[in-house]
């Protein structure tokens, strides 16, 4: 059994608590441990006793969640008062698969309170709402959430009907932290891998523009720079407008939490303040890029000013080598100045993650000599370094094999 069945069938086990035989559950459990205490038991035992206890075929659910590769995504839409669910194989490749699982669905209806659970077990069926939404037809009582709390093991895809009225609620809150990461998630899932297109993503994330949540807004900026890089490969013509729509999708929460740690703050506000700036950095916000200019000079001045304290100097650094070119070196040359002049090893690995930020691909060629040089240590050829210079993916394709074969081993 492979880490993703076990997977699956963890996920799976859990996602029972909320299905129609959930209160069958605990007591399958016991009535397992109590009868095979002090002996021996397989799998399918299990199943067996679980099974016995719910009246329904787990031994068949189970062995279509562990035995087959992949999981399942789940298709809905409204039409007239009625919901219909199709299931197909989700893969990343984006081809088609013909793997059929019994699904656990949980769905709300305009409120948490407002609650459905029935198993899904054929590849397409139909599930009457009108009892649900009554006379409430406006977005903000009738936007449907499946798999509740994330707690089942399969993407959803939404009709753009349901998608509505799904941007509204995560706009105003009415969805738990844990679900607009789950809609959000899965959108960027479909969207690699063809089945949603790249506007529908796009359009979803603009409903995140005041979200509060550390987890989210992370997921939020990683997805951001992935956009950035598709756009600027499929569509270059396009990528400035796509960045502009990101630095405006960051601007709330990086006015909100500024670039001083603030009393009473947590942790996560702290980590998110970083990310956020980095990220506008990244798409060329003047407005950071000079406060984080204005910042770093003082911090050469001073290392011990507060006007730069750790959690935003990734993000000043990156602001620095944006603007640094041939004929305009002297950002880098500072950056250089704190790598040799630090002992920290956290100070080191910013400056390295830094140093191919900037938009000459001479520079960046630069960088990476520098990084297979002998003042860099092994030690800080972290996964984070590594994985921070591949990701100019179209620069790299450009003069990848100008650099030495050296860099290439030291990626491997």
């Amino acid at each position: 059994m492979t880490s993703v069945s076990c997977e699956q069938g963890i996920n799976f086990v859990d996602s029972l608590k909320v299905s129609p035989f959930c209160f069958w559950v605990a007591w399958s459990l016991a009535s397992y441990i109590k009868k095979y205490a002090w002996s021996n038991a397989k799998t399918e035992d299990l199943w067996a006793v679980l099974e016995e206890g719910s009246g329904e075929p787990v031994k068949k659910l189970m062995n279509l969640w562990t035995k087959q590769k992949g999981y399942p995504v789940v298709s809905v839409k409204v039409k007239e008062n009625k919901l219909v669910f199709e299931q197909s194989q989700f893969l990343s490749s984006g081809s088609h698969g013909d793997g059929q699982w019994i699904i656990p669905i949980t769905l709300c209806c305009g409120a948490y309170d407002v609650r459905k659970n029935f198993l899904l077990q054929t590849n397409s069926e139909t599930l009457d709402i009108k009892e649900f939404l009554g006379d409430k037809t406006d977005a903000t009582s009738a936007w449907i959430k499946l798999n509740v709390d994330q707690t089942g093991f399969y993407r959803v895809k939404y009709d753009e009907d349901l998608s509505a009225r799904l941007r509204y609620a995560i706009e105003n809150k009415f969805l738990s932290a844990t679900d607009r990461f789950g809609i959000l998630d899965d959108s960027f899932a479909l969207c690699m891998a063809h089945q949603q297109s790249l506007c529908t993503l796009i359009t979803l994330m603009g409903a995140y523009r005041e979200e509060p949540e550390y987890t989210v807004m992370s997921n939020l900026i990683s997805m951001s720079h992935k956009v950035a890089t598709i756009a600027a490969d499929a569509t270059p013509e396009l990528l400035d407008y796509v960045k502009q729509f990101f630095i405006s999708l960051f601007q709330y929460s990086a006015e909100k939490l500024g670039w001083e740690p603030k009393q009473g703050e947590n942790h996560l506000d702290a980590m998110l303040r970083g990310e956020i700036l980095t990220a506008l950095a990244v798409f060329g916000h003047e407005m950071t890029l000079n406060e984080a200019n204005r910042r770093f000079l003082a911090f050469l001045d001073d290392r011990n000013t507060p006007l730069l304290p750790p959690d935003v100097r990734k993000a000043a650094y990156v602001a620095v080598m944006q603007r640094v070119t041939s004929s305009n070196r002297l950002g880098y040359e500072s950056l250089l100045r704190v790598y040799r002049e630090t002992d920290l090893s956290q100070e080191k690995i910013r400056v390295l993650t830094s140093l191919a930020s900037s938009p000459d691909p001479k520079i960046i060629l630069e960088a990476v000599n520098f990084l297979l040089s002998s003042e860099v240590s092994e030690f800080y050829m972290t996964v984070e370094v590594k994985t921070f210079l591949l990701q100019v993916d179209k620069l790299w394709s450009d003069w990848a094999w100008e650099t030495d074969a050296a860099f290439i081993s030291h990626l491997i």
